[in-house]
């Protein structure tokens, strides 16, 4: 329930944009993403961080989106989120405490350092790549295309491309992350 609250913003975003247009769709997620999070504030008495840099990205780009009519500064938002996320990520990366990743899950699982390492660089990395995809969809491919044409497929990139990526990411991060989990299964009597 939580990926469909956390995704409230690029769901509205998504269908304004194939109802009206790109601008109409920047305001409505600039309005969701405020919504979404004086609701998580209510509710749960706390900010979440992602959606506090979500929310600042979106204001910020959104606003010169709108103020400017130009869609290349919503176009940069996706970017500067993950590049924000990646930067945080290799901060602590080399640091002597507790890695992001390792504070975001520490919680829920024990790993050994070196694995906390491993995950939270692999996260960095992919978010850095994940960056410089967007540029390359927002802004170089289909260059011969009209411009509604590249909105659109830079729109159905940032909803589903993103989104698929980041899950066949988490699956493979499953994969390798499952064998330094201790085995849970419980002992058989006889």
């Amino acid at each position: 329930m939580k990926f469909l609250y956390d995704l409230f913003p690029l769901i509205l975003f998504f269908a304004a944009f194939y109802v009206f247009d790109i601008y109409t769709a920047t305001a409505v997620a600039m309005v969701a993403s405020v919504a979404q999070v004086a609701h998580f504030r209510w509710k749960h008495g706390r900010f979440e961080t992602m959606h506090i840099v979500t929310l600042a990205a979106i204001m910020v780009f959104g606003s010169l989106t709108l103020l400017l009519h130009d869609s290349t500064f919503i176009k940069w938002k996706p970017t500067i989120v993950y590049w924000v996320l990646a930067t945080l990520m290799l901060a602590t990366q080399w640091g002597r405490g507790k890695t992001a990743f390792e504070r975001l899950l520490g919680a829920q699982m024990q790993l050994p350092r070196p694995v906390w390492r491993k995950m939270n660089l692999s996260w960095a990395i992919f978010f850095l790549a994940l960056g410089v995809l967007n540029l390359y969809v927002a802004f170089w491919f289909g260059q011969d295309m009209a411009e509604a044409t590249r909105d659109k497929i830079w729109v159905n990139f940032k909803v589903w491309g993103t989104l698929v990526l980041t899950f066949l990411f988490i699956v493979g991060q499953s994969i390798l992350l499952a064998r330094h989990l201790p085995d849970q299964t419980p002992p058989t009597s006889r």
